[in-house]
């Protein structure tokens, strides 16, 4: 079962979080086979982690709850609050599969919210910028909660456009890069 996981930090943790790198990286290394893509998002300047994602495919809910609840950053406080969801890899591959590698271009994570429903998504055509795409689910595994990607894209606003406005309650663009430890 696939899950994404949206840590988003607390106001004012960013020295925790930076005291507690180590310790967050060798957490996730235990997971390094069962993620398909990770990182954090930053403040408009790119300067500043505001929070981290991670999609992951772990047997069950109970799995993903020990991830998320587990995991170093959350225990110390730096996160103020965790959006975990079933999640479907539409794209079939991981964020290291990407054809446009680690870098060039701007990164972004964009989260669309809507009414739960049922709803058969599909991953839009041009597919070039897309590093990951899936929607979010409700514990079932099948009502729809909204859609996460992670899309390459030259502003915010182009990164929006991968979701249609009308589908959507409410569409979030967090600047987002690549994670992991930097040999990776």
């Amino acid at each position: 079962m696939e899950f994404f996981c949206y840590h988003r930090d607390r106001s004012g943790s960013a020295a925790l979080r930076d005291d507690l790198v180590e310790q967050h990286w060798s957490y996730m290394d235990q997971y390094a086979k069962e993620l398909i893509a990770r990182g954090p998002t930053l403040t408009r300047d790119g300067e500043t982690a505001t929070g981290s994602v991670h999609v992951v495919d772990l047997p069950d809910p109970a799995a993903a709850r020990v991830f998320a609840f587990d995991e170093p950053n959350y225990q110390a406080g730096v996160y103020r609050d965790v959006m975990l969801r079933r999640w479907r890899n539409l794209l079939g591959r991981t964020m290291w599969e990407f054809p446009g590698g680690r870098e060039g271009g701007d990164r972004f994570l964009v989260l669309g919210l809507g009414e739960p429903r049922a709803l058969d998504l599909s991953a839009p055509d041009d597919r070039d910028d897309l590093i990951a795409f899936g929607p979010l689910l409700a514990d079932d595994g099948v009502t729809w909660l909204g859609t996460a990607a992670l899309v390459r894209a030259a502003s915010p606003e182009s990164a929006r456009a991968v979701l249609a406005e009308n589908e959507y309650a409410e569409i979030e663009v967090h600047p987002w890069r690549f994670g992991g430890r930097p040999s990776q």
